[in-house]
């Protein structure tokens, strides 16, 4: 532990709790097809569905992209898919616990309705590392889900290294209306794209990751409160004067490029012996 800061790292995991198990089969037409077109899949793409369902994602996807993989873990479902899907198509039925299920090693996009109590494990399934073969998404998840994702302020260690990758986009409301059976909650259409110019290296990844939790431990604190024990006061007061940010700015409030200046600065002043660790590991979503 960083002597100027004795305070305890938590690890931010975040998981959403499910009201129910099970998964809100979306079946509005136009919001499919809508997800479909943002994705810009063409006939060269493989695309992952993940909890297919009756595959009203899976089948107008396959009309554009190369290969559909769609991923269902309830057999029933899993066999009204295999009935569908006439043999020689470009439709994969996988039955598989999304948990389990193995990413394509090339390059692949995802175009689901993803069940709400599984997003942060999908989602770090996807982005971790962010050097895979996972190109983009459209996504289903909870409308507070994204609100959070795309949020001004950046709070979660995980969701900061996200966005350092990936761009995070809260493209439209769908109405509970539009599932079978109808959520609890309004969901939203969420777009994940790679970023053509990341704001770090993909080398970096887990050093940046230990920044983050150490800065982001408590999202409130001012940002030179915050980063003591890893910059010494002369390097935090140059350092926010190359940023523009004030002394007393909740570091939260950082903007991902803020971010990548902090980490480059560390990279250049601070002795690698004395970086931040990660401590997050992968987990379960059960």
């Amino acid at each position: 532990m960083h002597k100027h800061r004795q305070r305890h790292i938590k690890t931010h995991l975040n998981i959403e709790k499910p009201a129910a198990k099970g998964q809100h089969l979306l079946h509005y037409e136009p919001v499919i097809h809508d997800m479909i077109g943002m994705a810009g899949v063409t006939n060269a793409d493989t695309v992952l569905d993940l909890g297919a369902g009756r595959g009203a994602i899976t089948f107008p996807l396959a009309k554009k992209a190369g290969r559909v993989l769609a991923i269902e873990n309830d057999a029933a479902f899993a066999a009204a898919l295999r009935q569908k899907a006439v043999p020689g198509s470009n439709v994969a039925v996988i039955e598989r616990d999304i948990c389990e299920a193995y990413l394509p090693k090339e390059p692949f996009h995802v175009v689901a309705n993803i069940p709400f109590f599984m997003t942060t494990f999908i989602l770090e399934k996807l982005l971790d590392p962010p050097g895979s073969a996972f190109q983009g998404a459209v996504l289903i998840v909870q409308h507070g889900a994204a609100k959070g994702f795309t949020a001004r302020q950046i709070r979660s260690p995980r969701l900061l290294k996200w966005r350092m990758w990936f761009d995070f986009e809260l493209v439209k409301v769908v109405p509970r209306r539009h599932f079978s059976p109808p959520p609890q909650v309004d969901a939203a259409v969420l777009r994940i794209r790679r970023r053509k110019t990341p704001w770090l290296q993909t080398q970096h990844h887990h050093a940046f990751g230990g920044l983050a939790e150490y800065a982001l431990n408590e999202p409130a604190l001012p940002v030179c409160e915050a980063l003591a024990g890893i910059f010494t006061l002369v390097q935090i007061r140059h350092l926010l004067q190359h940023i523009r940010v004030e002394r007393n700015t909740p570091v939260c409030m950082l903007r991902e490029r803020d971010w990548a200046a902090v980490f480059d600065t560390m990279r250049e002043k601070v002795p690698s012996y004395r970086w931040p660790k990660a401590t997050t590991k992968k987990r379960s979503a059960r």
